[in-house]
């Protein structure tokens, strides 16, 4: 009778360990350039779709090319304790916040903590179930009012370089915002599809700025070409257009 409890004991441990792991401890490989620009655009029409004003939609994109260039997979430099787009923290709203974290929210979704769809998921859900300044960023008429209501109500940051962000969210509503001229999909991606005239810029994650049109960028997440093509990133051998500029890692 002892070695069956024994063997009972070990196996309800076992079960519970399992039960206990993080299926998605890791984030996944590193996104691609193109990539990384849909998320921008993704993440901007998400928050638009929800009923916000697009001023509102960019100051919050903005903090988020701030804090990861809006990649879900971003882990802090260094390795600190800031994950996904947000850059929340392991030991509070990644993993550990009571009913208020990413870690959980996913689990109950049946989603991955790592994808963009549960992290703007999850900030949408903490700004209209536990505040984080949704009042305030609903209030905000201006990119630059609701670039500092997310920043202090929600990112809560500590050196936050509040310029850099603004300077983001104004990029934001330019390419992506009514009438702007640099939506993410104006460029072709077949053989032959450069445009050639194009003159909107693309935000590179590798060099952590905006790049002119036909700008060429190797990119540090795939090591693959890039091209700036009418304010998309497009595979460099795909567009005709010769490289305004070259940057090789």
């Amino acid at each position: 009778m002892k070695l069956v409890a024994a063997l009972g004991m070990l196996l309800l441990v076992s079960c519970t360990t399992e039960l206990d792991q993080d299926p998605n401890p890791e984030p996944p490989i590193p996104m691609s350039e193109a990539a990384m620009a849909n998320n921008t655009e993704t993440a901007f029409n998400y928050f638009v779709s929800k009923g916000l004003t697009q001023d509102q939609s960019a100051g919050i994109v903005g903090n988020l090319m701030q804090e990861s260039n809006v990649d879900p997979n971003a882990v802090e430099y260094g390795g600190g304790p800031g994950r996904g787009i947000a850059q929340w923290s392991v030991g509070g709203r990644w993993d550990t916040s009571h009913n208020d974290n990413v870690t959980s929210f996913a689990s109950q979704h049946g989603e991955n903590r790592w994808a963009l769809t549960t992290q703007l998921d999850f900030i949408w859900f903490e700004l209209t179930t536990d505040g984080y300044g949704y009042s305030t960023l609903k209030a905000a008429t201006t990119v630059s009012a609701a670039v500092v209501a997310f920043q202090d109500k929600y990112e809560i940051c500590g050196t936050c370089d509040q310029t850099t962000r603004i300077k983001y969210a104004n990029e934001v509503l330019a390419d992506y915002g009514t009438g702007s001229s640099g939506g993410g999909g104006g460029g072709g991606t077949g053989g032959g599809g450069g445009t050639g005239g194009g003159t909107a810029t693309c935000y590179s994650s590798t060099l952590g700025k905006e790049m002119p049109a036909n700008a060429c960028v190797q990119s540090k997440f795939d090591d693959l070409w890039y091209q700036c093509d009418n304010g998309s990133w497009v595979d460099r051998w795909s567009d005709p257009t010769a490289c305004s500029s070259v940057h090789p890692l």
